[in-house]
C-alpha cells in the first residue's frame, strides 16, 4: 500500500494503461459509467482528527475480507482506516456509520450551492465536526489523480457505475468495493452492507439497516391510504413528448415506493424484457400501459405536467385527467433523495410522503 500511495501520478497512468489493455481482452465492459443522478465536485481538505474509521464495537473482524462482486473479487487485508468513496451516495452510508471519507464525489444534482453536498451531507458532516472535507471533481470522469492523493485504504463505489477498466485503475491505489450485479440498481440496503463489509463495519451496517427499516414502517404507518396503490415513476420530456422512460421497481427509486407500501402495475411490469434494468422506454402510443397506475411520480414542473395533459394520447391516462401525478422538482434535493440512503431517507421522509399521499388523494 505505500508504494502504491508513493506512486506518481505518471506512473500510476502508465500502469493502468498496461492494465487496461489486458482488460480489454478479457471481456465486455461494464454499459454504463454515468449515473441515473450524476456526482461531481469542488476540492477541499478534510479535518484530520475524523478521517479514521473507527474500531467496531461488533465481534472481532476477521482480516483478510474477500468481497465478491460483478468486476471480480476484492480482498481487504486489514482493517481500513482511510476511506475514500466515489460517485453517488457511497459518502452517505459511511457518514451515517461515524465515518468521515478521507475524499468522496461531489453531488452535482439537486445541490443548492457551489458546495457539492447536498443537504443531509452537509448536516451530518457538521455534526462529526466537519467543515472542509476533500471533495472530488470528477464531472468528466474520476479524478484518479486525487483519489490517490488522498491515500485511501479501501475505495467504495457499491452504488456506482464503474467500468472495468474504472475498476482496474482504481485497484492499483487501493482495494476497491463496486456494485455486486449491474450499475447502477444497488439498493439502499445493498449500499450500506457492502459499504460497511469494505470498512469492515458489516454489524454496524446491520443495525444502520434495521433502524432506517424501522424508521420508514414508523413514517409510512402514518399514511394508511398509501399501501396497496398502484405507482408508476414515469420521466416525461417536454421537448418529446412520444417517448417515456420508466424507472422500473429494480431501480432504488422504484424499490423504495414499494417498500413505501406502493406496487408497480402489471400492466407494466409485464413490458419489462430486462429483469436487471432500472429503466426501460414507452412510446405515447403504448401509454394506456399506465392506465391501472393509481399515481405517477416523475421528475418535472407545472409546465411539464400542462404540456402532457394537452398531449393528445397522454391526457388519456387516468392518474393525468384525474391529477394524481407528484412531479418533483428537477435539480432538487428531493429529487435527488429519491436514489435513497439512511441519511437522505431520514432528511426528506416526512416530505416525500406528504406529497405522495396529496396525489393518491385525488384517487377517487
Amino acid at each position: 500500500m505505500n508504494a502504491i500511495r508513493k506512486v506518481s501520478l505518471k506512473s500510476l497512468i502508465v500502469s493502468a494503461v498496461l492494465v487496461i489493455a489486458l482488460v480489454g481482452c478479457s471481456g465486455k465492459q461494464s454499459t454504463t459509467t454515468s449515473a441515473p443522478v450524476p456526482s461531481t465536485t469542488a476540492p477541499a481538505t478534510t479535518a484530520a482528527p475524523k478521517t479514521e474509521a473507527p474500531v467496531s464495537t461488533s465481534a472481532a473482524v476477521q482480516y483478510p475480507i474477500t468481497i465478491k462482486h460483478a468486476l471480480g473479487e476484492t480482498v481487504i487485508p486489514s482493517k481500513p482506516k482511510r476511506v475514500v468513496t466515489i460517485q453517488w451516495a457511497n459518502h452517505d452510508v459511511a457518514l451515517a456509520l461515524g465515518v468521515v471519507p478521507v475524499g468522496f464525489s461531489a453531488a452535482n444534482y439537486g445541490v443548492q450551492d457551489t458546495s457539492g453536498l447536498l443537504p443531509w451531507t452537509a448536516k451530518k458532516l457538521k455534526e462529526l465536526g466537519v467543515d472542509k472535507p476533500n471533495v472530488f471533481k470528477d464531472t468528466d470522469g474520476l479524478d484518479f489523480e486525487a483519489i490517490s492523493a488522498a491515500q485511501p485504504d479501501v475505495i467504495l463505489a457499491a452504488y456506482s457505475g464503474i467500468s472495468k477498466e474504472d475498476y482496474a485503475i482504481l485497484s492499483k491505489i487501493a482495494p476497491v468495493v463496486p456494485y455486486q450485479t449491474t450499475p447502477w440498481v444497488t439498493t439502499w440496503r445493498e449500499q450500506v452492507l457492502f459499504n460497511a463489509t469494505g470498512m469492515g463495519m458489516k454489524a454496524e451496517g446491520e443495525k444502520l439497516i434495521k433502524d432506517t427499516e424501522n424508521l420508514i414502517k414508523e413514517k409510512a404507518s402514518k399514511y394508511p391510504q398509501i399501501k396497496g396503490k398502484k405507482v408508476a415513476w414515469v420521466n416525461f420530456s417536454a421537448k418529446d413528448l412520444s417517448k417515456l422512460n420508466i424507472y422500473t421497481a429494480v431501480d432504488p427509486r422504484g424499490a423504495f415506493l414499494v417498500e413505501l407500501g406502493m406496487a408497480y402495475p402489471e400492466s407494466l411490469t409485464k413490458l419489462i424484457t430486462d429483469k436487471t434494468s432500472y429503466s426501460f422506454k414507452l412510446s405515447a402510443e403504448n401509454a394506456d400501459a399506465l392506465n391501472d397506475a393509481d399515481i405517477i411520480i416523475g421528475y418535472g414542473d407545472e409546465s411539464l405536467l400542462s404540456a402532457v395533459k394537452a398531449d393528445p394520447l397522454l391526457s388519456k391516462i387516468p392518474a393525468i385527467q384525474r391529477g394524481s401525478v407528484l412531479f418533483i422538482g428537477n435539480g432538487t434535493p428531493l429529487a435527488a433523495s429519491g436514489n435513497p440512503n439512511p441519511l437522505s431517507i431520514a432528511y426528506t421522509i416526512d416530505e416525500y410522503l406528504g406529497l405522495i399521499a396529496g396525489a393518491i388523494g385525488k384517487v377517487k
